[in-house]
């Protein structure tokens, strides 16, 4: 797993720090992670699965979440909440405790439905999207847009943060479309196109960027950052479907 500051702010939040050191934390992770997979793989096969996934699910997707709550999630020299700084990566957990709860949850009113299925994507595009407005993250962007031969073209055009604004106002057009598309689905294929290009986008990062790839663990902390991405998807595919089975 290496070495994730968002589990050492986590493990410090519920005060087990003192309980066992970091590398039993990351092992802990990645077993909870390995037992998601093979809960997929045999819910696939035997329906009564699914429900051990979407507990599972909802417990790995909340427990980092409750931890937003402490402070070293947030940049306190930019005033602390909203303005995020390890809690980037925490935040995707919504997406898998979003496909839990769908999960548990099959007999709720459908606009509600699609509602959890589309939260976690509406939040990381309003919430990064917001931050491509600030310097801090237009600069800390700029080694990864540098490197994609989809976006670094923009910098021959525009300066770092005039391209950093660009992409903040593409994620929050994509936003747009996805909270339409809860109620009207004639938004449903613009939002899934402009939101799932962001996250597909992401991944293309991970054979760009330098140090997405770690000889000792297969991924880097930026690697684990950035395959993040991929939980998105899986809420517009719950998107998708539901708004299918409505028509």
């Amino acid at each position: 797993m290496g070495d994730h500051r968002h589990i050492t702010i986590v493990t410090d939040f519920y005060h087990l720090e003192s309980v066992a050191s970091g590398a039993v934390f990351n092992v802990t992770a990645a077993v909870s992670f390995l037992l998601v997979a093979i809960f997929s793989l045999m819910a696939i096969k035997k329906t009564e699965y699914k429900k051990v996934l979407g507990v599972w699910l909802t417990i790995i997707g909340a427990v980092p979440l409750i931890a937003l709550f402490s402070s070293k999630m947030w940049i306190s020299s930019l005033g602390g909440f909203p303005a995020i700084g390890a809690g980037q990566g925490v935040i995707k957990y919504f997406a898998l405790l979003s496909v839990g709860l769908l999960i548990l949850l099959p007999h709720l009113d459908k606009t509600i439905q699609k509602f959890i299925a589309a939260f976690p994507v509406i939040l990381v595009l309003l919430w990064i999207g917001g931050m491509k407005f600030t310097e801090l993250e237009a600069k800390g962007i700029e080694s990864l847009v540098n490197t994609s031969p989809l976006m670094s073209w923009m910098y021959k055009i525009w300066d770092v943060q005039t391209t950093s604004d660009l992409i903040g106002v593409y994620d929050l057009i994509a936003m747009a479309l996805v909270i339409a598309a809860i109620f009207k689905r004639q938004f449903l294929l613009p939002a899934v196109l402009m939101s799932g290009a962001v996250f597909v986008v992401t991944q293309t990062f991970l054979f760009t960027a330098e140090g997405a790839f770690s000889a000792e663990t297969i991924l880097s902390t930026t690697g684990h950052f950035l395959i993040k991405d991929l939980w998105f998807i899986a809420n517009l595919v719950c998107l998708w479907k539901l708004s299918e089975a409505e028509s």
